[in-house]
């Protein structure tokens, strides 16, 4: 199905206004672990014995750094599970926003210059922006 400029821009600002009702996100995951405590006569000391745990835990990596927080059952545990939801759904919006975005472009005319003189300067300011110097060291 071949999309109209104004039905693509009408797209885009639906993208824009879910956006806007998106809502708190971070990035990470949440995982769980069992631990054993270390102490001989304790059931976790058992091989068939998983741990003690659940212990739910919030990780991501920013800018090349690795956090983690420890999560409680219940509230808080629910927060961040609905931020890390957003935050998919944030991802998602984005990529279909950049595609909307990118067949807009290709669909928008490109502008009529009819002043002679003008073209050529925007030739000439094009040239200079887009060549490469060469410089003898």
């Amino acid at each position: 199905m071949t999309e109209t400029l104004a039905s693509l821009e009408k797209r885009r600002q639906e993208l824009f206004n879910e956006l806007t009702r998106l809502g708190d996100f971070r990035r990470g995951t949440i995982s769980t672990s069992y631990r054993r405590c270390g102490k001989s006569n304790c059931a976790c000391a058992k091989a068939e014995h998983p741990g003690h745990g659940p212990r739910y835990q919030w990780s991501t990596t920013q800018k090349g750094k690795s956090r983690a927080q420890n999560l409680h059952l219940g509230p808080e545990l629910v927060k961040v599970e609905t931020e890390l939801s957003n935050y998919r759904r944030f991802e998602e919006l984005s990529d279909e926003l950049v595609s909307v975005s990118e067949q807009i472009c290709r669909l928008r005319p490109v502008p009529e210059i009819k002043n002679e003189a003008e073209l050529e300067r925007l030739k000439k300011t094009l040239q200079r922006k887009y060549s490469r110097k060469w410089r003898k060291s």
